[in-house]
Formats: structure tokens, C-alpha cells, sequence
């Protein structure tokens, strides 16, 4: 414990690793948690280029006017959603406008309503659509669903199991603002692993090629233990500075959440998001799935960067490798066939935690299993089982 303790001060005390912790908590919490929120996402836009700095207030607004829907997405209620911004176009009341949840009513009409879509009006549908025709929104759905289905081949058993959890989603939908958990879901938590990797690469690239860097072996030799307990100490550190970056990120992204969006929708399906979603989930649950993603996949991803640094002596072909682990698949994976594309997604912090909305699956001694199933578990084991292997190698080559 002593040792841990001693090696984790001296992790911490390095510039290196307190500017990239310092730069990770600016991108992710600063810039991607409450400027996005206050300004650049969520900010009104009366140009539709610049944005205002006053996301708190719009989506206070946009929140109440969702609330007045009834909380429960309904034929009724959705053709009031598209005839309020009939209204206020009509009138010109550009912020009643910018409070209607435009972007999620354009595309439940895009996707359920096809057939309502005027190809000479070159306008959003939304703006001139019939609103006593936005009836039958479920059955649409389900023919949709299913249609959706049959053009990826997924009929038969992989079709059935699709649909069964399909069957779980509780309808009608309940209803609060969707765009505010478009974006958590849909681009912050979706992205926090894409961009955690940089830094935990840069932290612990040089675990153990560094102590080649630095000719440290000669210290190394009067330490109690031997090389092994020394390696694991190390190993161990790298996987607490992992976790402990982790939960900076996550207790920095959560309070931006709950400063500006709080709590309501938590309870909405995640179809109110995405149509097409099979999974009986809601937001809350996708978020802590999505969190779950990113930390499992953290951790694993940190075990393999150490067997990368415990495989070389330098600190650069580390750190060049080590990022070229997951941004290397991410960059060839579209010019692979779906079955390699979905291999790759199970490296660590490869793989797409939106998946959830997704109906993707693998097929494993004849049965289907649902990708996230296997997203969020085999990452881990991937990192788990390098970190023997760093132990071992950089032993040996040390003893050598």
C-alpha cells in the first residue's frame, strides 16, 4: 500500500499529467458542459449562425413548453405541437418559435409522415403540413419499425428478438423536452470516451517505458519486492488515475446537467429520442449505461496502453501506439464489412455507446445478442487480460 500510495503522488505531481487532466476537465466540462449549455449550443440564435449567451432562460422556456402537452405524446398532442408553430410563423413570433421543439417534431414527421411532404414546397414540412392529418403516430412507428428491420435483413429470429424487446417500450410515450438529452445522450456522453483516450494515452504512455527513458533500474533494484510488485504497483496507479479521471469528467458533466437541464424528462423512453430504438429504456437508464460504457471502457483502454509502454523502450512509439489503439479502428472501420466494423467496435473506447438506439446485434454459438450487451463488457476484458502480460514483460526485459 505504501508503494501504490508513493507512486501515485509522484504520477500526480507530474506538469504532464495536471495540464492534461486540466485540459480534459476544460474541454469536456467547461466547454462541452456549461458554455455549451449556456451559449453555444443552447443559446437562441436570431441569425441562425451566432448564438446568444442565454441558455439558461431558453431552456427554461422550451421546458415549459413542452410541459404544456400533457407530458404524454399523443396524436392530439403532437398535432397541437406542429399547429403552435404554424401559429407563431404565421404571426411571426419568432421566439415562440425558438422554444417549440422544432428538431424533434422535424424528424417524427420526416420519418412517420413521408407521405404528407409537399416535393414543390421547398420549406420544412413541418411548416405547412395538414395537422388533421398527424394521426395514427404509433401504428406508424411499428410499420416504420418494421420496414426499418427488413431492410437490414434482420427477419427470423433476429427479427423476433428485435421485436420482443420492441414490445417492452410502454406506449404512448411519455413527453417532456427531448433536445436537451438529444445532446447528452446523443453527442456529450457519446464522445467523452473519443476524447478521454487522448489524455489517459498522453498520462500513462510512459508507465513503464519511461523508467527506460529516465534509467531508473538501477533505483528500481533497492526497492522492497522486486521488479513484479513494483510492476503491479504501477499498474494498479495507472487503473486509479483511469477511474479518478473518469469521475472528475463524470461529476463535472452530471452538475452542468442538473444545473441547466435538471431532472425532467429523465423518465421518457429513449424513442422519443430515437424512433427506431427497440430498447425499453429510458433516459436515465441510457445515461448510466452510457457512463458505464465510458469507465469500463477507460479502464480497459488504460490496460492497454500499459502493455503497449510495457512493450517498448520509448516514451514516443508508446504514446503513437497506443493512440493509434483506438483511433486507428475508428478511422478504417467505415471501409470494412458491418461484421468487421462490429469487432472492431468492441475494442476499448472503439466502440459507439449510442448503440442503445440502435437494433445492431451479434451472432454467437447460433444465438443473437444485442450489441450493448457485449459493448460495455468486453472492453474491460480486454484491458484486464493485458495488464498480467505488462507485469510479465516488463519484468523480464528489466531482469535481462
Amino acid at each position: 500500500m505504501e508503494l501504490f500510495r508513493l507512486e501515485h503522488k509522484k504520477l500526480w505531481r507530474k506538469t504532464s499529467v495536471r495540464v492534461s487532466v486540466l485540459l480534459c476537465f476544460a474541454y469536456v466540462v467547461i466547454f462541452g458542459g456549461f458554455l455549451t449549455y449556456q451559449w453555444f449550443e443552447f443559446g437562441s440564435s436570431p441569425d441562425l449562425v451566432s448564438h446568444s449567451f442565454d441558455g439558461y432562460s431558453l431552456i427554461r422556456s422550451q421546458q415549459e413548453q413542452a410541459a404544456s402537452y400533457g407530458g404524454v405524446l399523443t396524436d392530439e398532442a403532437f398535432q397541437q405541437m406542429v399547429a403552435d408553430y404554424q401559429a407563431a410563423d404565421a404571426s411571426g413570433d419568432k421566439v415562440k418559435m425558438d422554444i417549440i421543439d422544432w428538431k424533434t417534431m422535424s424528424l417524427y414527421l420526416n420519418q412517420l409522415y413521408p407521405d404528407l411532404k409537399n416535393d414543390s414546397d421547398i420549406r420544412p414540412v413541418y411548416y405547412y403540413v395538414d395537422t388533421e392529418k398527424l394521426t395514427g403516430f404509433y401504428e406508424r412507428r411499428l410499420a416504420s419499425l418494421d420496414t426499418f428491420l427488413h431492410s437490414q435483413g434482420q427477419t427470423g429470429e433476429e427479427g423476433a428478438m428485435l421485436m420482443a424487446m420492441n414490445d417492452k417500450v410502454e406506449e404512448p410515450f411519455r413527453y417532456e423536452w427531448v433536445r436537451g438529452w438529444q445532446y447528452v445522450l446523443g453527442t456529450s456522453l457519446a464522445d467523452l470516451g473519443t476524447i478521454m483516450a487522448v489524455f489517459v494515452a498522453i498520462v500513462l504512455a510512459p508507465t513503464f517505458s519511461g523508467e527506460w527513458h529516465n534509467n531508473t533500474a538501477p533505483l528500481i533494484l533497492t526497492t522492497d519486492g522486486g521488479w513484479r510488485r513494483l510492476a503491479l504497483e504501477k499498474v494498479l496507479c495507472g487503473l486509479a488515475f483511469a477511474v479518478e479521471l473518469f469521475m472528475l469528467m463524470a461529476v463535472g458533466g452530471i452538475t452542468a446537467q442538473l444545473v441547466y437541464l435538471g431532472t425532467d424528462g429523465w423518465d421518457m423512453p429513449i424513442q422519443t429520442m430515437k424512433l427506431l430504438a427497440v430498447a425499453p429504456m429510458n433516459m436515465l437508464q441510457a445515461e448510466i449505461y452510457e457512463y458505464a460504457f465510458t469507465l469500463l471502457g477507460v479502464i480497459g483502454f488504460a490496460g492497454v496502453v500499459m502493455l503497449l509502454s510495457a512493450l517498448v523502450k520509448s516514451n514516443f512509439l508508446s504514446l503513437l501506439f497506443s493512440l493509434a489503439a483506438v483511433y486507428g479502428p475508428m478511422m478504417v472501420a467505415n471501409y470494412l464489412p458491418a461484421s468487421l466494423q462490429g469487432v472492431l467496435g468492441m475494442l476499448p473506447l472503439v466502440g459507439d455507446a449510442s448503440d442503445i438506439f440502435r437494433t445492431n446485434t451479434f451472432h454467437i454459438f447460433g444465438k443473437y445478442i444485442w450489441s450493448p450487451y457485449l459493448l460495455i463488457i468486453v472492453p474491460v476484458l480486454i484491458g484486464l487480460v493485458c495488464i498480467p502480460f505488462a507485469i510479465i514483460k516488463w519484468s523480464r526485459r528489466q531482469q535481462a
